[in-house]
């Protein structure tokens, strides 16, 4: 493939097991860029690295472990940094809340939800950011949530962690500008998937009501969220810096 985006990028993407994730991760490499996998569970982590291979002939390799314990971070960064030597991009995808009524969630599950989606990003920021600043140049891109806008039924404690998803990349992008590193929210609502269908499953009038506020009628496709977290990684979105991007259908509007 000719014209690439991202040639020669070296990209992580937490979280990319499934989903949003997985669209991200096949969507960079589709574009150049070398890709880390990242997920919980070995067998299907592994298995997205090598259709990476199979459908982009670019490289990819794959980290399995809990994001929100620092140890696991550090070993994450080192295994990009001892194959391919940099990291470029990093996109914080990696999340999950327990998604319930305020006064239902248990304290197992708000901590569940925080770390799955707070944590995760702080620490990846954290250890991934040193190499940036020595490089001179970075790309963090968060998978935010349009619910921290809307205030979407049963997203309460959810909100709370996305809503330091968004508000880090301010703070990130006024911090390291000067290093050209880049920090930016892709914040999309529902989003098509298996995610999705297992709270159908459950619960198909909710489902209804979360897809009703998108006036287009539908929820997002994975890979819609990662065309716009390709073009933030590029050289073409230069001068976007510490923004929350509403990829949303019009669920909420300015």
């Amino acid at each position: 493939m000719t014209n690439q985006l991202l040639e020669g990028k070296v990209a992580i993407v937490t979280g990319s097991s499934r989903g949003i994730g997985k669209a991200i991760a096949i969507g960079l490499a589709q574009q150049g860029a070398k890709v880390l996998v990242t997920g919980t569970n070995a067998e299907r982590t592994q298995a997205v690295a090598d259709e990476i291979v199979q459908q982009t002939g670019q490289e990819s390799a794959y980290f399995v472990g809990d994001l929100s314990q620092e140890e696991n971070v550090i070993a994450m960064v080192e295994t990009v940094i001892d194959k391919w030597d940099k990291v470029d991009i990093l996109v914080n995808n990696a999340g999950g809340g327990v998604i319930l009524p305020f006064l239902e969630q248990t304290s197992e599950t708000l901590k569940t939800t925080i770390d799955r989606n707070l944590w995760t990003m702080l620490w990846s920021c954290h250890k991934v950011l040193p190499y940036m600043v020595q490089q001179n140049f970075g790309r963090i891109i968060n998978i935010g949530a349009d619910s921290v806008r809307n205030g979407l039924w049963d997203h309460a404690a959810y909100n709370a962690a996305k809503g330091g998803v968004h508000a880090i990349v301010s703070g990130l992008g006024r911090e390291f500008a000067k290093n050209n590193i880049t920090a930016n929210v892709i914040a999309p609502p529902a989003v098509e998937g298996e995610l999705l269908d297992d709270i159908r499953d459950r619960d198909t009038q909710l489902v209804d009501r979360y897809i009703d506020i998108i006036p287009i009628g539908r929820g997002a496709y994975p890979e819609e969220v990662a065309d716009a977290v390709v073009f933030l990684a590029s050289d073409k979105a230069t001068f976007i810096n510490g923004q929350v991007i509403s990829v949303n259908g019009g669920s909420t509007m300015q």
